[in-house]
């Protein structure tokens, strides 16, 4: 599998304050990876970094083999992001169906197949995102990030909050979107979910990556030093 995503020895800083401190990973074509650590490690900020919303300031971002230093963030989504942030950052006033559109480039994912992916959205196709549960409002934040076609969907604590039917359905929705082949980088607190999507784990302490394996090479010290999991 050729590398799709290469964050290799990132830096970053907010103003003057440093944040990151040489993260690495890749993810590769039909990947899925998660990005761990406790809160305030880092996570949010490197994804922040991979898609140009906070400059790196050393180190190298790659996209499909191509440089994004200096690009803006809309031209680092177009070369095949879909972002899915914390907080969902839907348009409220919009329909559904306008959030899905307004995002819509041409692909394979059209209102028709995020609909069959989460038949709720086209239940609720008319009523304005401000009217949507917050589950539902996630669902619609996927289905936009997905009708960009993206070939790296990065989703940043997709589940937290949420009652747990509707994370079983995201979950769901997760590991189809992997079968199919789309590569994902996943932020989430649930191992237990986690373990059975993705390939491997990358943990972030302090702004760096501290570790890096498989599911099963996640032993309960590494999980206790790293994630605070006992």
């Amino acid at each position: 599998m050729s590398v799709l995503l290469s964050v290799d020895k990132v830096e970053a800083a907010y103003g003057v304050s440093p944040a990151l401190f040489g993260v690495s990973l890749e993810v590769r074509e039909g990947e899925a990876v998660a990005l761990m650590g406790r809160n305030g490690m880092g996570k949010t900020t490197t994804v922040k970094t991979i898609c140009g919303l906070l400059p790196h300031t050393a180190g190298r971002i790659a996209v499909a083999g191509k440089d994004t230093r200096g690009l803006a963030p809309h031209r680092i989504a177009r070369l095949g992001i879909g972002l899915v942030p914390e907080g969902r950052r839907c348009f409220a006033p919009l329909t559904v169906e306008e959030n899905l559109i307004a995002a819509a480039r041409p692909g394979h994912w059209d209102f028709a197949a995020v609909s069959e992916l989460f038949p709720r959205l086209a239940e609720r196709r008319r009523q304005t995102a401000r009217t949507l549960s917050g589950g539902e409002q996630q669902m619609l934040a996927i289905g936009r990030a997905l009708m960009t076609n993206p070939k790296l969907l990065i989703l940043d604590e997709a589940t937290e909050g949420l009652a747990p039917a509707v994370r079983q359905e995201i979950w769901r929705s997760l590991h189809k979107l992997k079968t199919e082949g789309l590569s994902i980088l996943v932020i989430d607190k649930s191992l237990a979910e986690l373990s059975t999507l993705v390939d491997r784990y990358v943990i972030i302490e302090k702004g760096a990556d501290v570790w890096e394996g498989k599911p099963v090479e996640l032993t309960a010290d590494i999980a206790a030093r790293h994630l605070g999991i006992s």
